[in-house]
């Protein structure tokens, strides 16, 4: 049964239309695409060959260094540049164990070898988002992605919902998000002080934060080049951490107007700022839009973890940010933030454009 908490947030987050399951589309269907997943030729932007573009890269033991170290600082430039001219990084030596990232992996990929009868025990239910299924689907005629997801919101723990949690991984499910959560509250210590604010600004905004997890799969299709894995986007939330759980590539960022192929590094989180730091550091750093494409042979799974501040907050530029100039963005609501984040379509960055001020 529900707590009194978890139909508030069904609430707040509100639910996406039931959707054909598109694994199971695949699995009985060679030939022909449903005309929804279909994208006209303007929605399918060509990739850059630029193949020097290529995400930095950042070392955590570098950061978490002692400050005397000149590798700490020239890696605190890295990561300024990564988070101000890209939006993007890659995160090495992060300190996550091993056997955690491995069993979360093999439990995921075990999850999505199920029946679609079994998978569909944790579904969607009508007007919640949380669970197996699809999001952001709010009209009938709406082009639709190739792919399904399993949405849980993992922390704080009152508002796990364990009826969407597959039994088979709620232990690792579990201990991967409690380490994921520590690791990007460190991250934030660090883009904080980049900021020019003290080390505990920005991180305080989220360290008693949600943390929401959407496990990814896409399966292949024979018109790869004409449908879309995830629509063209910026994360809603404060910092988003994607872990790779197969090798297949999938994520392009846009940069330049260009879309860019990710390259994951072995053992590495795929690390995005998101909208809300982008709104407290009042543009500083920059939420970007970015995609999933999918492969024509092969599935590719993913698991990316979004963290955000506590739902009772509200949120705006930092003051300590614009204490010397206007404030770009407009102030909201944490949930009425989440509100606007779940009852509109994906499409760029028009969310968070809507918060602009004049």
């Amino acid at each position: 049964m529900e707590t009194q908490d978890q139909e508030l947030l069904s609430e707040v987050y509100g639910g996406s239309l039931p959707v054909e399951n598109v694994q199971d589309l695949a699995s009985n269907n060679h030939k022909e695409i449903p005309p929804r997943y279909l994208r006209p030729e303007a929605e399918l932007d060509s990739v850059s060959v630029l193949q020097s573009l290529e995400l930095p890269v950042i070392d955590m033991t570098k950061l978490i260094a002692d400050n005397q170290h000149q590798w700490h600082h020239d890696e605190l430039a890295k990561l300024h540049l990564a988070c101000k001219d890209w939006g993007f990084f890659q995160l090495i030596n992060h300190g996550v164990p091993e056997e955690i990232i491995d069993k979360m992996k093999i439990d995921i990929e075990e999850f999505f070898k199920l029946s679609l009868v079994k998978k569909n025990a944790y579904a969607q239910q009508p007007n919640d988002v949380e669970g197996y299924g699809q999001a952001y689907v709010h009209s009938e005629d709406q082009k639709l992605d190739w792919g399904d997801m399993l949405f849980l919101r993992t922390l704080p723990l009152s508002h796990r919902n364990m009826r969407c949690w597959p039994i088979s991984f709620r232990e690792s499910l579990d201990k991967y998000s409690r380490e994921v959560q520590k690791v990007a509250v460190c991250v934030m210590k660090f883009m904080s002080r980049n900021l020019g604010l003290n080390s505990e600004t920005l991180c305080s905004k989220f360290e008693d934060g949600t943390q929401g997890m959407r496990i990814n799969y896409y399966p292949p299709c024979v018109e790869a080049d004409k449908v879309i894995g995830l629509t063209p986007h910026s994360d809603a939330t404060g910092l988003t951490m994607l872990l790779q759980v197969n090798d297949v590539q999938g994520l392009q960022i846009k940069k330049n107007g260009k879309w860019i192929v990710v390259k994951p590094v072995p053992g590495a989180f795929i690390v995005n700022i998101g909208d809300i730091i982008e709104i407290m550091s009042n543009g500083e750093y920059k939420s970007i839009e970015h995609r999933a494409v999918v492969n024509p042979e092969k599935q590719r799974i993913s698991v990316a973890a979004f963290h955000g501040p506590h739902t009772k907050g509200i949120i705006c530029p930092l003051p300590d940010v614009v204490r010397n100039c206007k404030a770009k963005y407009m102030t909201i609501s944490t949930e009425d933030y989440i509100r606007l984040q779940f009852s509109t379509k994906l499409d760029g960055k028009s969310r968070v454009d809507r918060l602009k001020l004049e």
